[in-house]
């Protein structure tokens, strides 16, 4: 499974990782993603999504944690 957060669309980056003599050498960025189980209020059923700390903010933000 991908490493992208469900709510902002957060995924991995590459970039580069500079050492003293600034050689440049090719690294990944991961997004600080956790697992988190959903509550839909309508239905009653629990959905398990993949969110990044960011998107958890923004959920508590709008009530839905």
């Amino acid at each position: 499974m991908s490493r992208v957060c469900e709510i902002t669309w957060k995924r991995t980056w590459v970039g580069n990782t500079r050492s003293h003599s600034m050689r440049a050498s090719r690294r990944k960025y991961y997004p600080n993603l956790f697992y988190r189980n959903i509550k839909d209020p309508e239905t009653g059923l629990v959905y398990r999504i993949k969110v990044s700390a960011a998107g958890l903010r923004t959920l508590k933000k709008k009530g839905i944690i």
